[in-house]
């Protein structure tokens, strides 16, 4: 059977509306991402996971309570699987960063994995941190199913070493707030992804626009 990995990202914030970098600003979930984390909850009450694991940031927790309040289980928090940390552009929009740090986004854009942002960290190290997380928690349980809760940066990370795509080019996989991912694993060198980005769940004018 091997290790079912369900990878949640966590529902809507305020700043994910406005589309302000969030990092490791503890920014909590919005009226609107209880909503999401509610249906998607709905969507998995029936079924059986053998532990619940989600980041220390609010968003994460909340999204994980949420989630995992049907199978009474507690929710396991782990720092290594915090977004990354976007130091000095947190809190700023994208056209914001540009504006500001026109250089240094440019470098970042072009070369994230080695290029670290003013204040923040690579997209290296915030990938060692959180594939040497996960990767613990799929050897705990070789044969069931894991549900874990985290950010946009870190299941695109994680999915990119897992399928061996090259980690400059992370960006190109979207993440919308509450969605879905599945990756089964047979062997850590042998994954296979089942489900990418699902907001099935989610109502109508709460599915993200293509």
């Amino acid at each position: 059977m091997g290790s079912r990995l369900f990878l949640v990202r966590h529902g809507e914030t305020v700043w994910n509306k406005e589309t302000r970098l969030q990092g490791r600003a503890d920014i909590a979930l919005s009226d609107k991402g209880i909503k999401q984390a509610e249906a998607l909850s709905k969507r998995l009450a029936g079924h059986n996971f053998a532990a619940f694991y989600s980041s220390n940031l609010s968003r994460a927790r909340e999204t994980a309570a949420i989630i995992a309040r049907p199978h009474r289980k507690p929710v396991q928090e782990i720092p290594d699987l915090q977004e990354l940390n976007f130091g000095h552009w947190e809190g700023l929009t994208i056209e914001e960063i540009r504006r500001k740090y026109r250089r240094e986004s440019e470098a970042w854009w072009s070369n994230p994995l080695e290029t670290r942002i003013p204040g923040g960290e690579t997209l290296a190290e915030m990938t060692e941190r959180s594939v040497r997380a996960v990767k613990n928690i799929v050897e705990q349980y070789p044969d069931e199913q894991v549900l874990v809760v985290v950010h946009g940066g870190v299941i695109r990370s994680i999915v990119a070493t897992v399928l061996g795509i090259d980690l400059n080019q992370y960006w190109r996989l979207r993440q919308d707030n509450a969605s879905l991912t599945i990756i089964d694993f047979y062997q850590w060198d042998k994954a296979i992804l089942m489900l990418y980005n699902d907001c099935s769940h989610l109502a109508p004018g709460q599915v993200p626009p293509v």
